[in-house]
């Protein structure tokens, strides 16, 4: 026991004892730096259409700059005519899949910049219960929406896919698209398309949608009169003919 216990403190001694070598200086640990752009604040996705308040609705679409119109007219500084608020409300109503997204107005306001966004979720001070209780539509801000039109038999179409420009490139507009996606697969329709310009076609092929197999192509209606042909002619005759016979 003595000699162990010699030998240990020995180790000790030995240990303690101020070493006589030069120790290389400090140098400064660089950490790698986080990027916060890409982090998102918290979101609430919701389905359902009372949760939309229309004039919120509208605000949106200008922000992002988004027409419902494929052919709209445009300013001379590049900015979309305001949609129309009547036809809009009409058209969320008869759309057979809304999905909208919502963050509190703590954590985004509609007028910043993504710097300033980032600030303001990633922020430990303020009142942090208010901050740690759950994003809901009545607390919430409309910041990302999207629908569907569909027969919900066969087909669908997703159109007016908008995030707002300040919270783009979070994947927001991937869940909204995703849980339209989810909706209309859970009533059994598969044959999902979507009408989107080259820019767009990038954040579709993100989300699972490809070129057309049939290579079909789509064709839009340009309002343009167009003059019915001989034949048309013809036959529009011969209806009349038969319908209201000549009086003898």
């Amino acid at each position: 026991m003595a000699a162990a216990t010699a030998a240990h403190g020995g180790h000790l001694a030995t240990r303690l004892r101020p070493s006589t070598r030069r120790r290389p200086p400090m140098r400064l640990q660089v950490t790698a730096k986080v990027n916060f752009i890409t982090s998102s604040p918290p979101i609430f996705i919701s389905t359902n259409l009372a949760h939309i308040n229309p004039h919120h609705l509208k605000e949106l679409y200008v922000l992002c700059n988004h027409s419902s119109h494929r052919f709209p007219n445009v300013d001379s500084v590049g900015r979309v005519e305001p949609i129309d608020f009547v036809k809009l409300c009409t058209a969320v109503s008869h759309s057979s899949v809304v999905v909208s997204a919502f963050t509190k107005p703590e954590f985004f306001a509609p007028g910043s910049s993504s710097g300033e966004v980032v600030s303001k979720f990633n922020g430990i001070g303020g009142d942090w219960i208010r901050k740690m209780t759950p994003v809901t539509p009545e607390n919430g801000r409309l910041i990302g929406f999207g629908r569907a039109v569909s027969d919900c038999g066969l087909t669908a179409s997703i159109y007016d896919v908008m995030v707002h420009p300040a919270l783009q490139g979070r994947g927001i507009g991937r869940m909204i698209v995703q849980r339209i996606i989810r909706k209309l697969t859970s009533i059994g329709v598969y044959d999902i398309a979507t009408l989107c310009s080259d820019k767009e076609r990038l954040f579709f092929g993100a989300c699972g949608f490809g070129d057309d197999t049939l290579k079909s192509k789509t064709m839009m209606y340009t309002r343009t009169p167009i003059s019915p042909s001989i034949e048309e002619q013809a036959i529009v005759a011969g209806r009349k003919r038969l319908i209201f016979p000549p009086k003898r």
